[in-house]
């Protein structure tokens, strides 16, 4: 019986160990992650001289928002935004929608060239003609200094469409079996019986996408001129270059210059890139939490089949 008991007893505590042991490594991780967006907004606020100097490290020091006030004044950035926002949110219905119609159609048997399709498609995820031919396409294609550049070529994603399709691979066959002697033809199959029920994959497909496009400023680097198409990372990936010029100009200047300049007049350049850096990373911050519960459903279904 007391062999038992300690073995029980050692059990036990082999179970503790392992839990402690678990939490501290998870609540390390999360805190190795959670602390660089967590300095950002500190010195943010933070007063400008000190944080300039790498004195704000745990606590923010003389909290003000006269940073933020100031570089929302910024010329541009209204519209700036809202090219973001249009962007993140038509790419990433474009690319659900299109991730989850090829999807399912590639797990279709009957499809014609199915396979040749698939393939032609897949081959695209290892072989790009190069930034030169892409640039001639784009300017033949009228889709320069053009709203949709930032759309059209990212609708049709590989790595999305083999998630779905795997996704749909692993649903019951029965339920195409019964839409079809019902006489569903086989978009009636796709929008009523399957992508209802692909919302975990489809949530984990708009995750990635939305991130994506929100992030993106290097199409607008290459095949955009015109100010009016500016992306928010763009204009702020600019302004964060230009931040030791703006704050030294504000400075000699004595504040009076406009416009873009206005806002570097009571800044360094370490608020501005703290300040700028959170306007970008606070959105998908906030986007995360609501896709969180799909997202490990998604992807764990979506990579393996069975």
């Amino acid at each position: 019986m007391s062999n038992t008991t300690f073995g029980v007893r050692r059990r036990g505590g082999g179970d503790l160990i392992f839990a402690i042991t678990n939490y501290s490594v998870f609540i390390a991780l999360a805190f190795l992650c959670a602390y660089p967006f967590y300095f950002l907004i500190i010195n943010s606020i933070s007063a400008n001289d000190v944080s300039a100097l790498g004195q704000v490290r745990w606590l923010p020091v003389d909290v003000h928002l006269e940073n933020y006030e100031q570089v929302l004044q910024l010329n541009g950035l209204p519209m700036a935004a809202i090219v973001s926002i249009a962007r993140t949110a038509i790419g990433t219905l474009a690319a659900v929608l299109a991730s989850a119609f090829l999807g399912f159609m590639f797990s279709q048997g009957k499809m014609w060239g199915r396979q040749f399709w698939y393939r032609f498609v897949i081959i695209t995820m290892y072989f790009s003609a190069g930034l030169i031919p892409v640039f001639i396409v784009m300017k033949t294609l009228g889709l320069t200094n053009n709203f949709w550049v930032y759309v059209l070529p990212f609708i049709v994603q590989p790595f999305f469409i083999i998630l779905v399709k795997t996704y749909v691979e692993a649903m019951p066959e029965s339920l195409q079996e019964a839409a079809e002697m019902d006489g569903a033809n086989i978009v009636q199959i796709f929008f009523r019986i399957f992508l209802p029920n692909m919302t975990p994959i489809l949530a984990t497909v708009a995750i990635f996408s939305a991130v994506a496009q929100w992030n993106s400023f290097q199409d607008t680097l290459i095949y955009v001129t015109d100010q009016s198409l500016y992306t928010l990372q763009y204009l702020l990936y600019m302004f964060i270059n230009q931040a030791n010029s703006l704050a030294q100009a504000a400075q000699n200047s004595g504040g009076n210059l406009s416009g873009i300049i206005t806002a570097a007049t009571t800044q360094t350049p370490t608020s501005i890139r703290m300040t700028v850096s959170v306007l970008v990373v606070l959105p998908i911050i906030f986007i995360y939490p609501l896709f969180q519960r799909f997202f490990v459903k998604g992807i764990m279904l979506g990579a393996v089949k069975g």
